[in-house]
């Protein structure tokens, strides 16, 4: 027995089986990218349709991971609320069955074909869709070597005194077995951090019969426990919402598997009774030719009992997390995060997660706006709205940091000319309204030493300050709203039209100011002030321009 050949080989199939579900992940999810974009807007609906979102994001990008912690991020942001996103990780509990269902096609040797097939459309084809096809057959040819090259290393272990004294400890036919079957797989999850990774070694091991149906069933159990905890990490430093809503994954699964480990040996009669041939029958070669069907309908009836049993309890696990994660005292900001680990986020629903975070920068500078309005109109300095201007700039400031670091780790992925376009678009577009947000702490900065001053403008210049601050802001929130309704050329081009007017009122301000000087009604640090609020308007109205350029690419 040669445990070093066994090691190796091992290691070497596992990277391929690695490599092959991030090839899938990447391939599935680029040819379906207006599928997935109909599936988000979807998600804040209603509990049934976040959990189908769920699902069906989860079955498109193949990791349960990107749905759960994308979820989590929405709710972060507080862009979705905590029963809806609950639902969205109920379904990635279903949509990751996929997987098995693929793993247990009898495929084999024939993934080199596989990769054969699609290695010419993946590299040379021009068009999107036959590309993302030959992808995807590379990556399930690279997923069916790799599970071979594995299946060929675990061969030997099944005749091996020692291994199968060992694996006798594990075997599943008691109580203690069953949980120690459980924990090894719920602690292999956590450190491989892929229970789709996990699922596939489960299946080649028991293929090769190294391990029974039992034995794989148990290490089922425990992999949905282990799969569970990307959802905690991705809600460390999170706000109350996100930790509730990865609580409520946590208890989804492990109320699960208490409940399945509970009845063992009534579930794995009834996955028996549901699949014709026994899943322990042994071909001349020692293998189990029918145990990988069995363990994917053991991993789909899990989940989807799961499921089916918590939907109509939702309102009540809701009710629970709430009670488990009580709300802090102190107010919190919804900023969305990017928590977890990147490597297994498909590129489309990091630019969707990127866009959201888009909204909810532009809504931080809409209340700015509506702050710096009522803090300026003011009869005195308003010390706690000021610091909440302050405040807002350096959410922005944040965010700002955040969207150009998680954006340029997505455009180290492979994407598509039209995906590469948004990305950077995304990263103009977060650095022009962190401007409008600096723009506006200035403008309110120059209010307040008026009132340290205790000087004032004369009514026409408050008068046209007034107006131009108005007709920015209705200017600003038309061009947020054009990227909100994806808007056409011909809105596009209305709004650059928009400009002229604004620059043409703009200068004759300018001129009724330099008239003000002239007949000596506005003196001179009233002036200078009046002079820099207009700049930082003007700048206002330019970065929005900017952005509005951004549609156009």
């Amino acid at each position: 027995m040669n445990y070093f050949e066994i090691s190796y080989t091992t290691m070497g199939g596992l990277g391929l089986f690695f490599l092959g579900l991030k090839f899938l992940s990447e391939g599935l999810q680029s040819g379906s990218i207006e599928a997935l974009q109909r599936i988000l807007t979807a998600l804040t609906r209603n509990r049934v349709l976040a959990v189908l979102a769920g699902f069906f994001i989860t079955a498109v990008v193949q990791f349960s991971s990107v749905s759960t912690v994308m979820a989590v991020s929405l709710v972060n942001a507080g862009l979705m609320e905590l029963k809806h996103a609950i639902g969205v990780i109920l379904g990635a509990n279903v949509g990751t069955t996929i997987t098995g269902w693929i793993l247990s096609i009898p495929v084999g040797k024939y993934g080199l074909l596989l990769v054969g097939l699609g290695i010419y459309p993946m590299l040379a084809s021009k068009s999107v869709a036959a590309s993302a096809i030959g992808k995807s057959l590379v990556a399930l040819g690279l997923v069916f070597t790799g599970m071979e090259f594995m299946s060929g290393a675990f061969a030997p272990l099944r005749d091996d005194p020692a291994v199968v004294s060992y694996m006798h400890l594990f075997d599943a036919q008691s109580m203690g077995s069953v949980l120690a079957c459980v924990l090894i797989a719920c602690l292999l999850t956590v450190i491989i951090q892929s229970s789709s990774a996990m699922l596939g070694i489960t299946i080649t091991l028991a293929s090769t019969g190294v391990i029974d149906f039992h034995t794989s069933v148990a290490l089922i159990i425990g992999e949905n426990v282990g799969t569970s905890i990307t959802t905690q990490l991705a809600a460390i430093s999170a706000n109350t919402s996100a930790v509730r809503a990865a609580r409520a994954h946590a208890i989804f699964n492990i109320v699960g598997a208490i409940l399945f480990v509970s009845m063992f040996p009534l579930y794995v009669s009834f996955i028996d009774a549901l699949v014709a041939n026994p899943a322990d029958a042994l071909s001349p070669d020692g293998s189990r030719p029918h145990i990988a069907f069995h363990i994917a309908v053991a991993h789909t009836m899990f989940n989807v009992i799961n499921v089916l049993l918590w939907l109509p309890l939702l309102d009540y696990l809701v009710k629970l997390v709430v009670w488990l994660v009580p709300s802090r005292s102190e107010k919190e900001v919804h900023t969305l995060r990017y928590l977890g680990n990147r490597a297994t986020m498909a590129p489309e629903v990091a630019l969707q997660q990127a866009d959201l975070e888009m909204d909810n920068m532009v809504e931080i500078t809409r209340e700015m706006f509506n702050l710096t309005r009522e803090y300026t109109l003011g009869e005195r300095h308003d010390k706690a709205a000021f610091e909440r201007i302050n405040h807002l700039e350096d959410i922005t400031d944040n965010i700002e940091e955040e969207m150009i670091h998680f954006i340029t780790t997505v455009l180290t992925d492979s994407l598509t000319q039209g995906q590469s376009t948004r990305a950077y678009g995304l990263i103009r577009m977060a650095d022009e309204l962190e401007s409008i947000a600096d723009s506006l702490q200035s403008f309110s900065i120059y209010r307040s030493r008026l009132y340290k001053q205790k000087e004032a403008l004369s009514a026409d210049a408050w008068d046209d300050l007034n107006t131009f601050y108005n007709e920015v802001d209705t200017f600003v929130g038309r061009v947020a709203g054009a990227r909100r309704k994806r808007a056409d050329s011909t809105r596009i081009t209305g709004l650059l039209e928009e400009t002229k007017r604004l620059n043409k009122m703009a200068n004759t301000m300018r001129d009724r100011h330099l008239e003000r000087l002239r007949n000596g009604t506005c003196q001179s640090l009233p002036a200078q002030t009046y002079s820099d609020m207009f700049v930082a308007l003007r700048r206002i109205k330019n970065h929005a321009v900017n952005i509005l350029e951004t549609y156009t690419n």
